[in-house]
Protein backbone atom coordinates (compact mmCIF):
# COMPACT_ATOMS: atom_id res chain seq x y z
CA UNK A 1 0.00 0.00 0.00
CA UNK A 2 1.91 2.74 -1.08
CA UNK A 3 -0.61 5.99 -0.54
CA UNK A 4 -3.42 6.20 2.41
CA UNK A 5 -5.92 9.07 2.83
CA UNK A 6 -6.94 9.73 6.57
CA UNK A 7 -10.44 11.31 6.54
CA UNK A 8 -10.56 12.29 10.25
CA UNK A 9 -13.21 14.86 11.90
CA UNK A 10 -12.19 18.38 11.45
CA UNK A 11 -13.85 20.84 8.91
CA UNK A 12 -13.89 18.73 5.87
CA UNK A 13 -14.83 21.05 2.35
CA UNK A 14 -16.65 19.03 0.03
CA UNK A 15 -14.72 20.29 -3.09
CA UNK A 16 -11.25 19.70 -1.76
CA UNK A 17 -11.62 16.53 -0.62
CA UNK A 18 -13.23 15.10 -3.66
CA UNK A 19 -9.79 16.68 -5.35
CA UNK A 20 -7.44 15.41 -3.29
CA UNK A 21 -9.05 11.80 -3.57
CA UNK A 22 -9.34 12.30 -7.22
CA UNK A 23 -5.26 13.29 -7.41
CA UNK A 24 -4.86 10.41 -5.38
CA UNK A 25 -7.18 7.64 -7.06
CA UNK A 26 -6.05 4.46 -5.80
CA UNK A 27 -5.17 5.21 -2.43
CA UNK A 28 -6.09 3.59 0.89
CA UNK A 29 -9.02 5.57 2.85
CA UNK A 30 -9.10 5.04 6.27
CA UNK A 31 -12.63 6.54 7.62
CA UNK A 32 -11.73 7.97 11.84
CA UNK A 33 -14.79 8.63 13.95
CA UNK A 34 -16.76 11.72 13.16
CA UNK A 35 -14.88 11.59 9.67
CA UNK A 36 -16.71 8.19 9.03
CA UNK A 37 -19.88 10.16 8.64
CA UNK A 38 -18.54 12.57 5.92
CA UNK A 39 -17.49 9.46 3.83
CA UNK A 40 -21.20 7.81 4.51
CA UNK A 41 -22.84 10.99 3.65
CA UNK A 42 -20.53 11.58 0.33
CA UNK A 43 -21.08 7.74 -0.88
CA UNK A 44 -16.96 7.45 -0.20
CA UNK A 45 -16.09 3.81 1.00
CA UNK A 46 -13.73 3.84 2.95
CA UNK A 47 -11.50 0.62 3.05
CA UNK A 48 -10.76 0.59 6.58
CA UNK A 49 -12.38 2.68 9.57
CA UNK A 50 -11.10 3.27 12.98
CA UNK A 51 -12.09 5.17 15.94
CA UNK A 52 -13.96 5.03 19.38
CA UNK A 53 -16.91 6.22 17.66
CA UNK A 54 -17.97 8.66 20.41
CA UNK A 55 -18.89 11.63 18.36
CA UNK A 56 -20.91 10.01 15.54
CA UNK A 57 -24.33 8.67 14.60
CA UNK A 58 -24.72 4.84 15.72
CA UNK A 59 -26.71 4.29 12.97
CA UNK A 60 -23.34 5.24 10.38
CA UNK A 61 -21.37 2.73 12.42
CA UNK A 62 -23.76 0.27 12.19
CA UNK A 63 -24.23 0.50 8.96
CA UNK A 64 -20.60 -0.41 8.33
CA UNK A 65 -20.23 -3.05 10.06
CA UNK A 66 -23.73 -4.96 9.20
CA UNK A 67 -24.53 -3.79 5.78
CA UNK A 68 -20.48 -3.97 4.18
CA UNK A 69 -17.08 -5.48 4.35
CA UNK A 70 -15.27 -2.36 5.59
CA UNK A 71 -13.08 -3.64 8.95
CA UNK A 72 -14.08 -1.79 11.41
CA UNK A 73 -11.65 -1.17 14.21
CA UNK A 74 -13.07 0.13 17.45
CA UNK A 75 -11.21 1.39 20.30
CA UNK A 76 -12.23 2.29 24.17
CA UNK A 77 -12.76 6.00 24.60
CA UNK A 78 -10.77 5.52 27.63
CA UNK A 79 -7.23 5.15 25.52
CA UNK A 80 -3.97 6.62 24.97
CA UNK A 81 -3.75 8.06 21.52
CA UNK A 82 -5.53 10.31 19.62
CA UNK A 83 -8.04 8.28 16.83
CA UNK A 84 -5.85 10.50 14.42
CA UNK A 85 -2.90 8.95 15.70
CA UNK A 86 -3.98 5.10 15.66
CA UNK A 87 -5.16 5.92 12.02
CA UNK A 88 -1.62 6.89 11.75
CA UNK A 89 0.09 4.52 13.22
CA UNK A 90 -2.47 1.72 11.21
CA UNK A 91 -1.37 3.42 7.62
CA UNK A 92 1.87 2.80 8.38
CA UNK A 93 1.53 -0.66 9.14
CA UNK A 94 -0.37 -1.42 5.85
CA UNK A 95 2.85 -0.11 4.26
CA UNK A 96 2.04 3.48 3.20
CA UNK A 97 5.29 5.22 2.05
CA UNK A 98 2.56 8.51 1.71
CA UNK A 99 -0.02 9.78 4.13
CA UNK A 100 -2.37 12.50 3.27
CA UNK A 101 -4.73 13.71 6.35
CA UNK A 102 -7.65 16.12 5.80
CA UNK A 103 -9.95 17.04 8.19
CA UNK A 104 -7.44 17.53 10.60
CA UNK A 105 -7.66 21.45 11.07
CA UNK A 106 -10.83 23.64 11.98
CA UNK A 107 -12.85 23.48 14.76
CA UNK A 108 -11.20 22.92 18.58
CA UNK A 109 -7.18 24.53 18.52
CA UNK A 110 -6.10 21.68 21.00
CA UNK A 111 -7.29 18.48 18.33
CA UNK A 112 -5.10 20.50 15.95
CA UNK A 113 -2.05 20.59 17.78
CA UNK A 114 -2.23 17.28 18.35
CA UNK A 115 -3.23 16.70 15.17
CA UNK A 116 0.25 17.92 13.82
CA UNK A 117 2.12 16.40 16.59
CA UNK A 118 1.04 12.95 15.57
CA UNK A 119 3.32 13.82 12.08
CA UNK A 120 6.17 13.17 14.17
CA UNK A 121 4.98 9.12 14.40
CA UNK A 122 4.95 8.79 10.62
CA UNK A 123 8.18 10.86 10.50
CA UNK A 124 10.11 8.90 13.14
CA UNK A 125 9.04 5.81 10.78
CA UNK A 126 10.62 7.12 7.63
CA UNK A 127 7.30 7.76 6.33
CA UNK A 128 6.16 11.20 4.61
CA UNK A 129 3.19 12.94 6.39
CA UNK A 130 1.34 15.84 5.94
CA UNK A 131 -2.22 17.82 6.92
CA UNK A 132 -3.98 19.43 3.94
CA UNK A 133 -6.76 21.75 3.67
CA UNK A 134 -7.81 24.01 1.56
CA UNK A 135 -5.28 26.70 2.71
CA UNK A 136 -2.64 24.88 4.47
CA UNK A 137 -0.05 21.70 3.88
CA UNK A 138 1.78 21.23 7.42
CA UNK A 139 4.33 18.70 8.05
CA UNK A 140 7.71 17.59 10.06
CA UNK A 141 10.72 17.00 9.22
CA UNK A 142 14.29 15.63 11.38
CA UNK A 143 16.65 16.50 8.29
CA UNK A 144 16.90 18.84 6.06
CA UNK A 145 14.58 19.17 2.88
CA UNK A 146 14.39 21.14 -0.42
CA UNK A 147 11.05 22.38 -1.38
CA UNK A 148 10.43 23.80 -4.85
CA UNK A 149 8.76 26.83 -5.43
CA UNK A 150 6.92 25.72 -8.81
CA UNK A 151 5.25 23.09 -6.25
CA UNK A 152 4.95 24.97 -3.36
CA UNK A 153 1.06 24.79 -1.68
CA UNK A 154 1.23 28.51 -1.13
CA UNK A 155 3.65 31.57 -1.48
CA UNK A 156 4.18 31.48 2.23
CA UNK A 157 6.37 29.37 4.70
CA UNK A 158 6.68 29.29 8.11
CA UNK A 159 8.83 26.76 10.38
CA UNK A 160 8.39 26.24 13.87
CA UNK A 161 10.41 23.77 16.38
CA UNK A 162 8.68 20.80 17.58
CA UNK A 163 12.05 19.62 20.13
CA UNK A 164 13.39 22.71 21.82
CA UNK A 165 16.03 24.96 20.54
CA UNK A 166 17.36 24.00 17.07
CA UNK A 167 20.56 24.89 16.68
CA UNK A 168 22.33 25.88 13.25
CA UNK A 169 19.23 26.14 11.19
CA UNK A 170 19.91 28.06 7.39
CA UNK A 171 17.30 29.20 5.10
CA UNK A 172 17.86 29.25 1.47
CA UNK A 173 16.02 30.80 -1.48
CA UNK A 174 13.56 32.48 1.03
CA UNK A 175 12.82 36.52 0.93
CA UNK A 176 14.42 36.26 4.32
CA UNK A 177 17.29 34.01 4.44
CA UNK A 178 18.53 32.35 7.80
CA UNK A 179 22.04 31.72 8.48
CA UNK A 180 23.03 29.73 11.72
CA UNK A 181 20.39 30.80 13.78
CA UNK A 182 19.02 29.19 17.05
CA UNK A 183 15.29 28.28 16.89
CA UNK A 184 13.93 28.70 20.00
CA UNK A 185 10.18 27.54 20.72
CA UNK A 186 9.04 31.07 21.34
CA UNK A 187 10.44 32.52 18.38
CA UNK A 188 8.24 33.73 15.57
CA UNK A 189 11.21 35.07 13.57
CA UNK A 190 10.45 32.31 10.66
CA UNK A 191 6.66 32.88 10.63
CA UNK A 192 5.51 34.06 7.05
CA UNK A 193 8.64 33.56 5.16
CA UNK A 194 8.56 33.42 1.51
CA UNK A 195 9.72 31.39 -1.38
CA UNK A 196 11.81 33.35 -4.07
CA UNK A 197 14.53 30.95 -5.51
CA UNK A 198 13.21 27.62 -7.33
CA UNK A 199 14.78 25.77 -4.88
CA UNK A 200 14.64 26.87 -1.07
CA UNK A 201 16.62 24.69 1.63
CA UNK A 202 15.51 24.37 5.15
CA UNK A 203 18.91 22.70 6.72
CA UNK A 204 19.87 21.99 10.51
CA UNK A 205 21.57 19.29 12.08
CA UNK A 206 19.23 17.89 14.46
CA UNK A 207 15.69 18.34 15.74
CA UNK A 208 12.13 18.48 15.09
CA UNK A 209 10.68 21.00 12.58
CA UNK A 210 6.89 21.99 11.91
CA UNK A 211 7.12 22.97 7.96
CA UNK A 212 3.90 25.08 6.68
CA UNK A 213 3.59 25.97 3.29
CA UNK A 214 0.25 28.31 3.56
CA UNK A 215 -2.04 30.75 1.41
CA UNK A 216 -4.33 33.13 1.59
Amino acid sequence: MSKTVIITGGALDEGFVEKILGENEGACIIGVDRGVEYLYHNQIMPQYIVGDFDSIDPEVIKYYKEETHVPVREYNPIKDASDTEIAIRFGITLGSKEIIILGATGGRIDHLWANVQTLYVACQAGVEAYILDEKNKIRVIDKPCVLKKSEAYGKYLSIFTLSGEVFDLNLRGTKWPLSHHALKPCDSLTVSNQFVDEMVEIDFPSGLLVVMETKD
